[in-house]
């Protein structure tokens, strides 16, 4: 899949609505220092699901929301809206008669956050699975900032062991190792508790045994 279209409104600088269009090949926006190039990054990055405001250079996720300037007052919502194309019909099965699949997140000042894949309402969870393998990603591949090539360089084995693994698509098959783990150590949890029931249950019918036998003994002498 690849970006063709992004729409951002009342995002960090972008007070009014702006979109940009990839056509094919390569793109890119050129500009001074303090232009707001990087915001268009982390446009991209927040409407991907990033939950950390520090990530998007900011202190509280509130600060994405356009907050006013000498000349504009603040917004209460910030929005932004991701399109790929999928002519190719490479997306995941749920999308692939897609031509376009479209992502949006939206902000409002009130803490309240809204999520749609093609305008329908969706949960975060559904576009993280969405972009699970495709390098799409808040972590994934596709997005490297400035800086972040020296990072990969001198990273620990284990952090850039992650991103092999994004890029030969495996990280989707991880959630589902894990909840099968955890189904196994549930299992074996109740089979534990399962062998001390019977365990106890024998004890206890052994006792039971022994008591029973004892007026029986008792019926004998008497008898004799």
């Amino acid at each position: 899949m690849k970006i063709k279209r992004l729409a951002i409104h009342g995002f960090k600088s972008f007070v009014d609505k702006t979109t940009f269009s990839f056509p094919s090949g390569a793109s890119a926006v050129l500009g001074p220092n303090g232009c707001g190039k990087s915001n268009i990054v982390d446009a991209i990055r927040w409407v991907l699901g990033e939950q950390n405001a520090r990530h998007l250079r900011g202190k509280d996720m509130h600060d994405v929301i356009f907050n006013g300037s000498e000349a504009r007052k603040p917004l209460g919502m910030a929005e932004v809206v991701l399109t790929f194309g999928n002519d190719e019909g490479l997306a995941p099965a749920r999308f692939a008669n897609f031509t376009e699949i479209e992502i949006a997140r939206r902000l409002y000042r009130s803490g309240e956050s809204e999520y749609f894949i093609n305008k329908v309402p969706s949960r975060l969870r559904d576009i993280v699975d969405l972009f699970t393998d495709t390098g799409i990603g808040t972590r994934a591949y596709s997005i490297i900032e400035q800086g972040q090539v020296g990072w990969l360089i001198n990273a620990k084995p284990e952090e850039r062991r992650n991103i092999f693994e994004e890029a030969a698509g495996i990280n989707k098959f991880k959630p589902k190792k894990d909840a099968a783990r955890r189904r196994l150590d549930s299992a074996k949890e109740n089979l534990v508790r399962i062998s001390d029931i019977v365990g106890e249950v024998k004890r206890q019918l052994n006792s039971l045994n022994r008591q029973a036998k004892r007026p029986r003994g008792t019926r004998r002498c008497a008898t004799n």
